[in-house]
């Protein structure tokens, strides 16, 4: 049940984080505030495809 996806920084557009969620609990896309290493700041990351 459980798929792997990427995280892309919404700032500097970079995927830079690669993780797992569970379709069942969450079917929409994900959104995590990560450190982001270009930009040296935490940012918001989305799921993408």
């Amino acid at each position: 049940m459980r798929v792997h996806i990427t995280l892309e920084c919404t700032e500097c557009g970079r995927q830079t984080y690669l993780s797992s969620k569970n379709r069942r609990n969450n079917p929409d896309r994900i959104e995590l505030n990560k450190y982001c290493p270009h930009d040296r700041k935490v940012t918001l990351h989305r799921e993408t495809k």
